[in-house]
């Protein structure tokens, strides 16, 4: 979060006029910082754990390493990498510090700014982890509607990591290549 602040937001200052210092942009991007390496290792050890004798097959067809590796390799790692994007959006959907920081914490009113508001990510938003850490931090009266709201918003985030780990199972065991 403090690297979106420090960073990414006086970057998209300089690029963008009239972006808010609190913005989903540098939100959004420094999240897809975060979960970059999570993608890369996961994907590269679904990659190297690809026989060597399929890619040894693909070189003596006359294939170049540039077409083994789209044809062969990629193909056998498929269920891996699609598991480690699927990984990573998990993770991504769960974050909140760097979100908390970057992205502020106005909630966008759909009534007054129009759906327009909603879909331009230089203005200030309130994520859904926000909300509920707003609310828990004693923002709200017990058993007050927006008390009870953070029980739903919290389970909507729960039921959307389970299918995306859901997800994430059925395309590993679909489609997993086993090899003797």
């Amino acid at each position: 979060g403090f690297f979106a602040l420090m960073v990414l937001t006086p970057s998209l200052r300089w690029l963008y006029e009239g972006i808010d210092f609190y913005n989903a942009l540098s939100a959004g991007l420094a999240v897809g910082i975060m979960i970059l390496p999570i993608v890369t290792s996961l994907s590269e050890d679904a990659m190297q754990a690809v026989p060597r004798s399929l890619r040894e097959a693909g070189y003596a067809l006359g294939g170049t390493k540039f077409y083994v590796s789209v044809k062969v390799v990629v193909p056998a790692a498929l269920s891996g990498i699609v598991a480690a994007f699927l990984l990573a959006i998990a993770r991504a959907v769960g974050e909140t510090m760097i979100v908390a920081l970057a992205a502020g914490a106005l909630p966008v009113n759909i009534t007054q700014d129009g759906l327009s508001a909603v879909a331009d990510p230089t203005r200030q938003v309130q994520t859904m982890t926000g909300y509920v850490v707003q609310i828990f931090l004693g923002d709200a009266e017990a058993n007050s509607v927006e008390y009870q709201s953070s029980y739903a918003v919290a389970g909507v985030l729960f039921l959307m990591t389970l299918a995306i780990t859901w997800l994430g199972t059925w395309v590993t065991k679909r489609f997993r290549e086993v090899y003797a």
